[in-house]
């Protein structure tokens, strides 16, 4: 403990009395730092959290080695027609001029463009190959040679496929179809800009025609992000600013506070740029938590050395008293913190754990900037403002004495006075059915949650020109294809299985898995209904007489052929059902997919739990995938990381937290005391979020590392001014009463300025980042009750057990009495 003291002190004294060195090196390495910023690169979408899961390998597989119904794997854009009839002559014709000129336009290097107006024109003129060529064969076809060829085309199973639910069959009508252009471009080609670039296009083209396709949706991802933070950053700044002024309530400390604010966000992510990590969605939270911390922070350091200098300390001497005492909280909730955020590492996901890195080292950076360049830049201007006689603006502590806050702030522990123990059990009770309640909490993980609204909020209309956001238009059209068409990922799972399709007993274990269905799939005279390589073989005994006496012959007892089936799918591939074949079996036979239709009223938890236990009836190596089961896997791993982190951090911090308290102040039970209200912050959160509604999903899973962080700050303040107030005075009123207005009053000031700035994330246009500040907000505001309500209740509890006062258990007011020669060290 004396060498820890030590170290403390020599801390303390370098940057007391090499003030103006220690500036200036956090000041170059600000300047070596802020070249990493533009380094950054974001990362924004869903696919930054599927990297590495199994059920998205075996769906990238899927899609690697299964045709498409269209195409092939290449990025591809799609051109969606909305028309009164895009059957007709008007309709097929608005189609074809824009794919023609897509087609003329170099940059996009259009290969092909498959659409059902290039089907009915192929009826037309099987001879006309070029977009030019089908063009030329609606105009000069009359009426009811089109309308025989919409009827020859919806023969063709693909042709349907492309159009809208409303698609009638015998009138030859539709109100939307889908258009699919295949480019040829090499991979590092920008579709983004090639998909905006065909937009411009079909804009100008004749009809109503949206251009969609995955890079417009990462683009959008991307701008949605930045658009959220150039209405929020400005927000928080303001609100944060101007409550930040009236806690220093002097322009030099508001103005150093700032700048120290900066410098920890400058240093991290310069740090962050240097390494190479993306900004991503979950690295939103950090500036958050930088921010929170710092302003504690720099708070607190004012706020005690205004403390020292009331008293009449002088400068340094003030300065040495207020950093010896801080330095030991700071460097405990830093070192905490620090173990909280990296507690992430336990994750499988990647972003969860790049976030647990940036974050520990952004609080790295924080201890370093409050604990050297702050102290030593306020004694630098304090100097200078006294040589040339500038007073001194704000000189009492936030709290102090004859203040309204400095008579509030003691009352609080007026519930809890009279029988501090039982007021501890009763919260430990409560605490307990918050955390089964909060255990609860919803998981979802979806495409949806990165996107901005459908409709921007009412209020974005009052913004300034700078700050109004892009259009978005993604939602919008995903939510159209939702509802007009039918794709292969709505209200389906994929089976993927590796085995040799070849054996004899390949074709019957597909179907023998289809029998008995579970109840979120939709089941048909008591199968499942699929799509598997049984459908092309069945479609081509229909057409192909030779074909089906094969089949007949290869199946001995009945049921599905058990032998000869290499020669099936030989045929298969030699017919004109080859694409259909390729959609559900490899070319070397060696893997197959089966693709089941599930109830759209199940829950994806529901659906994920029975397509694995179907998985598992197939021979060979068989995984559930597709976007449903990818999804709620994320949103399964998401909250078990939330969850292992949490107790790896709440252990690490407790085991932690004992080592500090008893290394620095000799009372290692204070680790444990000092946990308490962090666990009713915690549980009380996660029930809130039940409540509420908000579920766990990619951002606001930071939360609990972000409330244990929060957490521990607030409570190692309270507990180190109790233990020094209580061990030079014995006195626990005192102790309790002057930590309450002094540090009480410094944490109010921090909790006002951060829940504020934080919860002014509600503004994002993306709901994601609104969940959120709203969160973020809500831990705040409970860590802060907890630390100045629950708290002192336990430290007097400690006192009573350590040091064996049990009066102050037993009677309803907490006596003043000095502390004896016999009192006992924990």
């Amino acid at each position: 403990m004396r060498r820890t003291t030590q170290l403390f002190a020599k801390t303390t004294n370098v940057v007391v009395d090499r003030r103006r060195q220690v500036a200036l090196i956090c000041i170059l390495l600000t300047v070596v730092f802020a070249p990493g910023m533009a380094l950054l690169e974001s990362e924004a979408g869903s696919d930054q959290f599927v990297d590495d899961i199994p059920e998205s390998d075996a769906l990238d597989r899927v899609n690697q080695q299964f045709d498409p119904a269209f195409g092939n794997n290449e990025p591809t854009t799609q051109l969606i027609q909305q028309d009164q009839n895009v059957l007709d002559r008007r309709g097929l014709l608005s189609m074809l001029e824009t794919a023609e000129r897509l087609e003329d336009r170099d940059g996009l290097r259009v290969e092909s463009v498959t659409s059902p107006a290039s089907q009915v024109a192929l009826e037309l003129d099987p001879d006309a190959e070029t977009i030019e060529q089908q063009r030329e064969a609606v105009e000069r076809a009359s009426n009811g040679d089109i309308e025989r060829a919409v009827q020859a085309a919806g023969d063709d199973p693909t042709f349907g496929s492309l159009l809208s639910n409303d698609y009638n069959s015998e009138s030859g009508t539709a109100s939307a179809a889908l258009g699919v252009v295949t480019h040829s471009f090499p991979a590092e080609a920008d579709l983004a800009e090639i998909q905006t670039e065909a937009q411009t296009v079909a804009d100008r083209s004749p009809g109503e025609i949206t251009v969609f396709g995955g890079g417009i949706v990462d683009n959008e991802f991307e701008s949605v992000i930045f658009d959220s933070l150039a209405i929020v950053v400005p927000a928080a700044l303001v609100t944060i600013l101007g409550l930040l002024a009236y806690a220093y309530r002097d322009p030099f400390d508001f103005v150093l506070g700032g700048v120290a604010l900066l410098m920890t966000v400058v240093w991290t992510f310069g740090f962050t740029g240097y390494a190479g990590i993306p900004f991503s969605d979950m690295l939103i939270a950090v500036p958050v938590l930088l921010l929170a911390i710092g302003i504690d922070f720099g708070i607190h350091t004012v706020n005690r050395y205004r403390e020292e200098r009331m008293q009449g300390v002088e400068p340094e001497a003030a300065m040495r008293t207020s950093l010896q005492q801080l330095s030991v909280a700071y460097t405990i909730i830093a070192g905490t913190t620090i173990i909280g955020f990296l507690a992430n590492l336990t994750s499988d996901l990647e972003p969860l754990r790049e976030f647990g890195i940036v974050a520990g080292i952004g609080i790295t950076f924080t201890l370093v900037i409050f604990v050297g360049f702050l102290p030593a830049a306020k004694l630098i201007v304090d100097e200078w403002r006294k040589k040339r006689g500038i007073p001194a603006f704000g000189t009492q502590p936030i709290g102090a004495e004859g203040s309204v806050l400095g008579q509030i702030l003691p009352s609080v522990t007026a519930i809890s006075r009279p029988a501090p123990a039982v007021f501890i059990v009763i919260i430990l009770v409560l605490t307990g059915g918050a955390a089964v309640y909060g255990s609860g909490v919803d998981t979802t993980f979806d495409d949806e949650d990165f996107l901005p609204p459908s409709e921007e909020p009412a209020y974005i209309q009052y913004f300034p020109g700078p700050l109004q956001p892009d259009e978005y238009t993604v939602t919008e059209t995903i939510d159209f294809l939702s509802e007009n068409f039918e794709t292969a990922e709505d209200d389906t799972i994929t089976i993927y299985i590796e085995t040799r399709m070849i054996d004899n007993t390949a074709l019957r274990s597909l179907e023998r898995a289809t029998v008995d269905p579970p109840s979120t799939f939709i089941e048909e005279d008591g199968r499942a209904r699929t799509d598997s390589i049984i459908d092309p073989i069945e479609a081509y005994e229909a057409e192909n007489p030779a074909f089906a006496q094969l089949v007949s012959d290869s199946a001995l007892d009945g049921g599905q052929p058990n032998r000869n089936l290499d020669r099936i799918y030989e045929e298969l591939r030699d017919s004109n059902f080859a694409g259909f074949t390729n959609e559900y079996l490899t070319e070397d036979n060696r893997a197959t997919r089966v693709v089941y239709e599930v109830r759209s009223d199940a829950s994806d938890e529901e659906i994920t739990a029975d397509a694995r236990a179907v998985a598992d009836r197939y021979r060979g190596n068989a995984i559930a995938t597709g976007q449903i089961i990818v999804f709620q896997a994320v949103a399964d791993e998401i909250f078990e990381s939330a969850i292992v982190s949490l107790a790896a951090a709440i252990g690490l911090s407790a085991v932690f937290l004992i080592v500090l308290f008893g290394l620095f102040l000799g009372r290692p039970s204070l680790g444990i005391v000092t946990l308490i209200p962090v666990t009713v912050a915690i549980a009380t959160l996660t029930a809130t979020m039940r409540f509420a509604g908000i579920p766990f999903n990619a951002l606001t899973a930071t939360i609990l590392a972000i409330t244990i962080g929060l957490g521990v700050d607030y409570t190692v303040h309270v507990t180190h001014r109790f233990h020094d107030e209580y061990e030079e005075t014995g006195n626990v009123d005192h102790a309790v009463t002057t930590t309450l207005r002094g540090t009480g009053g410094a944490l109010t000031g921090t909790m006002a300025t951060t829940a504020l700035g934080t919860g002014v994330l509600v503004l994002a246009i993306t709901p994601l980042l609104g969940q959120f500040g709203l969160l973020t907000a809500a831990s705040i505001i409970l860590a802060y009750i907890a630390a100045l309500v629950v708290l002192p209740a336990a430290l007097i509890v400690w006192v009573a057990i350590v040091d064996q006062r049990w009066e102050l258990l037993l009677v309803g007011k907490i006596r003043n009495i000095q502390n004896s020669s016999n009192r006992k060290s924990s």
